[in-house]
């Protein structure tokens, strides 16, 4: 464990935290140093998030002292931590969606003329903030419910910055970015550095922690394990560290090449100019994913098959019969028996205040009523079995989803939707900002379904999922399937040629097209 030295600019000594019953951090000692990257890991409930909230001024400790540049400081809020120079950029973001970009950067001290706020003077300093991580081409005059997710995530990097942070902390702040987004955010976090802020970062992305680090510092069940220097360890006795046990194969075995029957048929989709004539199928007891640069048409097909776009052409077919999929509920009714876990859970996935239990059944009301009531037995019983299915740790079913770590709420919305009992699966960047032992849980489980016999469809941004979990590969490029790859054509080379639509010279193995 470390020990603060000289160089430490934030140090927190025996710092302890209870919720309940629970402890979240226990006798931690943890400190970080000015101009280095310093990488926090840890599973989904290590602790990472108690620490950041303690340091950030949101919550306080039990016990222990947490001193600043030599001072000891007890933060009694965040706009408090906010003015000795701790900032935070968190992955679920603070942003109103109802206000303009300038008016979201600007919110905590927006610039005054007269004793008014001096819109102009708003819009040129959100320009200049933006123009500062490479988004000149986000207009500041738009509202934040406008511009998609990734967008949004750079807009909350560029407010953190206007704050002039001495200690910088990204909480997977870089999740739900595009790749050429992340390398801007890797070019500020090498500019602040070379001004000396300390920054702290958390990211289950072991490639951004190897490409940024200076020191990583691992969590596990409240305690702080161990603290080393960049290269010092490798990717597994890292993972070992944050689970406390050896881990097995990282994805469970794919059955043996086999022909398997359509399941779902996909005939000549197009949506304006997202979707251009692509045409797929998924097995019964099939695992296909899509691959491609971000942003090639892959969310807009899953959406599209789940009813939500409107004006779609081509069709659809689940087990030979064809579909009108022109909403959600027809989309999940027993005729399709489609279900999508969707890529952002808080805002698509979850209703936050509401129980765990009343967000576990509110898709499946209908099976688990009698007449027009709702069976409290069979809903107790449907909870309970979700609840071990997916292994989601909770304390009380009644209490609020938002008490959970981000890997249980992502379970949530993936048991929610398979209480539906669907036939096809569809699932936008499952994995998304949640720990390794919890992707490891939901690895099994998609194999699980695909055995049951339900045909799955799998976007993911992250290409070892794509090569360890999918039967076949389909690769979008500019909206259309430009090429399939299948058993051992799955390898991240030839997923990167085709996501950059670079014809592949072997020909063995994938197909082009669909």
């Amino acid at each position: 464990m470390s020990q603060p030295h000289s160089g430490d600019f934030l140090v927190m000594s025996g710092i302890s935290k209870r919720y309940g019953g629970v402890h979240a951090l226990q006798d931690v000692n943890f400190s970080c140093e000015r101009g280095k990257v310093h990488a926090v890991l840890g599973e989904n409930g290590a602790g990472k998030s108690t620490l950041i909230k303690i340091i950030s001024g949101v919550v306080k400790p039990d016990q222990g002292i947490m001193t600043l540049e030599g001072q000891a400081v007890n933060f009694r809020s965040p706009s408090a931590a906010n003015d000795a120079g701790i900032v935070c950029i968190f992955q679920e973001l603070s942003l109103m969606p109802d206000l303009t970009v300038a008016d979201n950067v600007s919110i905590a001290n927006p610039p005054r003329k007269y004793g008014l706020i001096d819109q102009a003077a708003q819009y040129r300093r959100a320009e200049e903030l933006l123009a500062g991580i490479g988004c000149e081409d986000v207009d500041p005059r738009l509202r934040i419910r406008d511009l998609p997710l990734s967008r949004r995530q750079m807009i909350e990097i560029a407010k953190a910055l206007g704050k002039r942070p001495k200690v910088l902390i990204l909480d997977e702040a870089t999740s739900a970015l595009t790749s050429s987004d992340v390398e801007k955010v890797y070019a500020m976090l090498a500019r602040l550095k070379a001004e000396g802020v300390a920054i702290l970062y958390i990211s289950h992305r072991m490639h951004e922690i190897e490409a940024l680090a200076d020191n990583a510092s691992v969590f596990r069940n409240g305690r702080h394990i161990e603290t080393f220097a960049k290269g010092a360890r490798s990717n597994d006795e890292i993972v070992q560290l944050m689970i406390g046990r050896e881990i097995s194969a990282h994805f469970p075995p794919k059955p043996a090449a086999r022909t398997v029957k359509p399941l779902l048929e996909i005939r000549n989709l197009s949506w304006e100019n997202r979707l251009d004539n692509v045409s797929l199928s998924v097995g019964r007891g099939e695992i296909v994913g899509l691959g491609g640069l971000d942003g090639q048409g892959q969310k807009e097909l899953l959406l599209s098959l789940f009813g939500v776009l409107k004006r779609v052409e081509g069709e659809v077919l689940i087990d030979g019969e064809p579909q009108s999929l022109t909403s959600p509920q027809q989309a999940k009714s027993a005729k399709a028996g489609i279900a999508l876990v969707p890529e952002d859970r808080k805002t698509e996935g979850l209703m936050l205040p509401m129980s765990i239990a009343d967000n576990l059944v509110i898709a499946s009301l209908d099976d688990l009523s009698s007449g027009i009531f709702v069976d409290d037995g069979k809903v107790s019983e449907a909870v309970k079995s979700a609840i071990a299915r997916l292994r989601i740790k909770i304390g009380s079913p009644d209490d609020a989803v938002s008490t959970l770590s981000g890997g249980n709420q992502q379970k949530v919305v993936i048991a929610k939707w398979l209480m539906t009992k669907p036939s096809v699966i569809l699932l936008n960047d499952p994995t998304r900002g949640i720990d390794v032992g919890t992707k490891q849980e939901i690895y099994r489980l998609l194999r699980e379904l695909a055995d049951e016999g339900a045909a799955i469809l799998f976007y993911s941004t992250d290409y070892d999922e794509l090569i360890g979990s999918c039967d076949r590969v389909a690769i979008l490029y500019d909206g259309r399937v430009v090429s399939q790859l299948e058993g051992e054509r799955i390898t991240e080379k030839n997923i990167i040629a085709a996501s950059l639509n670079i014809a592949d010279s072997s020909g063995a193995g994938g197909h082009h097209g669909a």
